[in-house]
């Protein structure tokens, strides 16, 4: 039984014949030219396990992972022609010091032993649940940047000898490619649970933006219906109790259409009049609007027609168009204008622009990508994503200039009549 403190020392290689030194170096050649290739960490580790062997001329192998919340060693690959390898990982965990992987990755140690059943720390539950005989072993502890990532052990030279100096360096050397490969999986694992992580708050934060831009229509109608209620005014009552409801019904639409967001879907187009579609936006959205003193026109007599689109989905983009205008916008002087044309090739356009302080070249090109923002904590930079996928769902486009008042002008352009087939 010998035991080696981990060093640089290349003396080992003196008298080390031409022949063992060549399929040394075609092993270590093979694993490396593996790791770019392989995305599976466990097939990658089979493979380097599967060199080890030959090398060493060993009859099995194993890599025991550290746990280090937990504290000890698993069985994450254990090969062997004899015995129930497979055993080990399901069943067989040693705590810092246990057995003789244990101990080399407690001292920091390589464990070489001629005869595992006459050493003491030898841990022989491992031999009974997978019923392999272990003669001879070698255990070489993985390290990572100066943390322990796991042990590497070959178990019993072929022949019966014992392992030498020679399969001590070369272990090394595989340890230390099997410690970097996990370590770098576990690594690539956390940055992909941290962007899930991440993708599930934007999707939440997304979901409770748009719902706040219905739910403000719901606000202003309520506002109304309250002042209805307590002056005996009918106007307000009859006014607000409509836009009410439909903004009750937009917002389980809405919800609905949120959940199905990362999917495509084919719009369930209709005959609408475009001129109702910009009156229910107009009265979604009376109350917000008038508290602001944001003057709102619109202009639907050069679609006078009726167009085949999908109303809700139209009313949701410009609920989003209109919401962005009325933030933009100052108090008091605010304007924001929606028209609509319908071009004899059955084309619809349909502008949304402001006299706001409109936005810069640099950023035309980035404000419909998801999660864009440019307005800090008061945006998630969902809403423009969303009516960009709306209106390429209806086979449309929409850009964004500079209007005549000044500010920003959204352009929706998409295919508003029937096609055959």
């Amino acid at each position: 039984m010998s035991e080696t403190r981990l060093t640089d020392e290349n003396a080992w290689l003196d008298g080390l014949e031409p022949d063992a030194m060549r399929r040394i170096i075609d092993a270590l050649y093979r694993v490396h030219t593996l790791i770019p290739a392989m995305a599976d960490l466990d097939t990658l580790l089979e493979r380097i396990l599967i060199e080890s062997q030959e090398v060493a001329d060993a009859e099995a192998s194993s890599v025991l992972l550290y746990d280090e919340e937990k504290d000890d060693l698993f069985f994450h690959v254990a090969l062997g022609d004899d015995g129930d390898q497979d055993a080990l990982k399901s069943v067989v965990r040693l705590k810092m010091g246990q057995g003789i992987a244990g101990q080399a990755a407690l001292n920091d140690k390589i464990i070489r032993v001629d005869d595992a059943h006459a050493d003491e720390r030898f841990f022989r539950e491992a031999d009974e649940t997978s019923e392999f005989t272990t003669r001879s072993l070698l255990a070489v502890p993985m390290k990572e940047r100066g943390k322990l990532v796991g042990v590497l052990e070959v178990l019993n030279k072929k022949g019966g000898g014992p392992f030498t100096e020679v399969d001590e360096r070369v272990m090394t050397m595989f340890s230390l490619i099997a410690a970097d490969v996990v370590d770098s999986a576990r690594l690539i694992e956390e940055k992909l649970a941290a962007e899930r992580l991440a993708a599930i708050g934007q999707a939440v934060a997304g979901l409770s933006h748009y719902t706040k831009n219905l739910v403000a229509g719901l606000s202003g109608s309520v506002e109304l219906i309250d002042q209805g209620l307590e002056t005996g005014n009918n106007e307000y009552l009859e006014r607000s109790w409509p836009v009410f409801k439909r903004s009750t019904k937009r917002v389980t639409n809405f919800v609905a259409d949120m959940l199905a967001y990362s999917k495509d879907r084919e719009p369930l187009r209709s005959e609408v009049e475009l001129s109702q579609i910009f009156e229910d936006v107009a009265e979604t959205f009376w109350g917000l609007l008038s508290k602001k003193e944001v003057v709102l026109t619109m202009d639907a007599s050069d679609a006078a027609k009726p167009v085949y689109l999908e109303a809700d989905a139209l009313h949701r983009c410009l609920i989003n168009l209109v919401v962005n205008a009325a933030d933009a916008v100052e108090t008091g002087t605010g304007k924001i204008h929606m028209g609509g044309a319908l071009r004899d090739d059955g084309t619809l356009e349909v502008t949304v622009s402001d006299n706001g302080p409109g936005i810069d070249e640099e950023l035309r090109n980035k404000i419909f990508e998801p999660f864009f923002s440019t307005k800090g904590a008061r945006g998630t930079g969902l809403g423009l994503a969303v009516t960009s996928k709306i209106v390429n769902e209806h086979g449309g486009e929409i850009t964004v200039g500079t209007g005549p008042e000044g500010g920003a002008a959204f352009v929706i352009t998409m295919l508003a009549k029937k096609t055959e087939g």
